[in-house]
């Protein structure tokens, strides 16, 4: 069978349609309609005599043959990635998009400053930023970076460790004054606390070879960073805080620390990205930049 250019921008469509699980999102990753992406797996199967996908209104899945044929159409469409990203790479300045997902407070705190200094160091590379605090799934919404507090399970990704963020426990002068300043670990469990959901309902410190862990409730729960900090400063319970948000309300007296002689775990941030995008030179730039603007920010936020 010759194979002619046409058919090679069809297995390259293919292979999207594969990993972006679905044609509509196949089509909106690669500036297609969804008519266009149909038609180009419909005139490959026609062209090699083989099924490749099974589709329902709903949903996609390799057939045997799909799931062989998807192997080599990958390769290619990598090794066409890969080309473009060297010839980048020559470039004397680096050009192109970074699309760019983060927590909100931390994005507005942290990532939108470093981006801002960023930018004027790299002009030509354009941001797209996506603040939220839901996972958000990488490869179908075509991220090159996500900031996260964990690195995913998910093989298919890799991830870079950004910094290691401190963390303190607070309490706003109001409700120390009201309910009593805890001094063991002992009596955490008996105060109010504002809980945020993307941690476990349980408080780690140690203090030399001692180790407590202490279960605590309140009757606010958020999935906002941002959220719970203003609810700690409100008055409505103590919380453990990252040290970069808490110290600029230390210093304006609105938190007071809690327990400060004892240490809690610390949160390890981590660059995620696509396989392969590590050749970007573009987003390694990124990547080393955030490194050392973290670094400068741990040292101004030191206690």
């Amino acid at each position: 069978m010759t194979l002619n250019f046409e058919q090679l921008k069809s297995m390259v469509v293919f292979a999207q349609v594969v990993e972006q699980g679905s044609l509509t999102a196949a089509a909106k990753h690669i500036g297609l309609s969804r008519a266009v992406v149909s038609y180009h797996i419909k005139k490959l199967e026609s062209q090699l005599g083989v099924k490749l996908l099974n589709r329902s209104t709903r949903s996609i899945a390799l057939t045997e043959a799909g799931s062989a044929y998807y192997q080599s159409c990958r390769i290619i469409a990598e090794q066409a990635a890969t080309a473009n990203q060297q010839i980048e790479n020559l470039k004397n300045e680096p050009v192109g998009l970074l699309k760019i997902t983060c927590p909100v407070n931390v994005g507005l705190q942290m990532i939108v400053p470093a981006l801002n200094n960023f930018r004027r160091l790299y002009p030509k590379i354009e941001l797209d930023i996506m603040l939220t605090d839901e996972v958000v799934n990488i490869m179908q919404e075509g991220i090159d970076l996500a900031i996260r507090g964990a690195p995913l399970s998910d093989s298919g990704l890799q991830a870079s460790k950004l910094s290691t963020l401190a963390t303190c426990l607070c309490g706003s002068p109001d409700y120390l004054k009201k309910r009593g300043r805890p001094s063991t670990p002992a009596e955490l469990g008996q105060h109010d606390w504002v809980i945020y959901k993307l941690t476990s309902g349980a408080i780690k410190l140690s203090k030399g070879s001692r180790s407590y862990s202490i279960a605590v409730t309140g009757s606010i729960t958020t999935n906002n960073a941002a959220a719970r900090t203003a609810f700690i400063e409100g008055g409505h319970g103590l919380g453990r805080i990252p040290v970069y948000d808490a110290w600029p309300k230390i210093q304006a007296g609105s938190l007071e620390l809690v327990l400060e002689d004892y240490q809690l775990s610390d949160i390890n941030v981590y660059g995620v990205f696509p396989p392969g995008s590590a050749k970007s030179k573009k987003l390694r730039l990124l990547i080393d930049y955030l490194k050392d603007y973290f670094v400068k920010v741990d040292r101004q936020t030191a206690f």
